[in-house]
């Protein structure tokens, strides 16, 4: 593999990684750079979400393609806002919307749980039978106010209770070691060492 292409279009999921993924001897590429509209994301589970975008990205391109899906998922909202994370307010995607709207919904929660979930899925070719498969989990709780002026999405309501910092407090090599999507990469890394691809 000579060339991979990532199927997002998310500058905060494109730098963390690019910044992982420059470890390895081959071209990155985006599907903006390729010109490549994003993929409709109709499924209610990540992994699902997941496959379509690479599918589709590989598809068009003609190349290997990754795709990431992930999402803040709250105990106490039954696992929402989930897949819909980028898009919990509606239109447009604001960052700030959704935490708004998020701070609303768990106003006079006692339980405050929750955890990032990605999952990346690559593909050698669009229809390749045996994606390669990697997940993370990053388990933390919703703040009762926003903090912070880093990272992106809810990170400025996550809270990580064995720093004592937010998500959004941390520094992107920080965020780099220890998130969700850090967890994810360094699993698909080490399956890549193994795996021809």
């Amino acid at each position: 593999m000579h060339k991979l292409v990532i199927a997002s279009n998310n500058p905060g999921k494109l730098h963390e990684l690019q910044l992982t993924l420059a470890s390895l001897s081959i071209e990155i590429l985006t599907q903006a750079q390729l010109g490549i509209d994003e993929a409709e994301e109709p499924y209610c589970t990540f992994l699902e979400n997941a496959l379509v975008k690479a599918r589709h990205v590989s598809r068009v391109s003609g190349l290997p393609a990754l795709a990431d899906d992930s999402g803040l998922c709250v105990a106490a909202l039954g696992g929402a806002p989930g897949v819909l994370s980028a898009r919990y307010a509606g239109e447009p995607k604001l960052d700030s919307r959704n935490n708004e709207k998020l701070l609303q919904a768990m106003e006079g929660m006692v339980d405050r749980r929750a955890h990032y979930y990605c999952v990346l899925v690559l593909v050698r070719h669009a229809d390749d039978p045996q994606p390669l498969i990697a997940e993370g989990e990053w388990h933390g709780e919703i703040a009762q106010q926003m903090r912070g002026e880093g990272g992106f999405g809810y990170d400025p309501l996550f809270w990580l209770p064995q720093l004592n910092k937010m998500s959004a407090e941390l520094s992107r090599d920080e965020k780099a070691q220890i998130s969700h999507r850090a967890q994810a990469l360094h699993i698909l890394l080490q399956r890549l060492q193994i795996v021809e691809y």
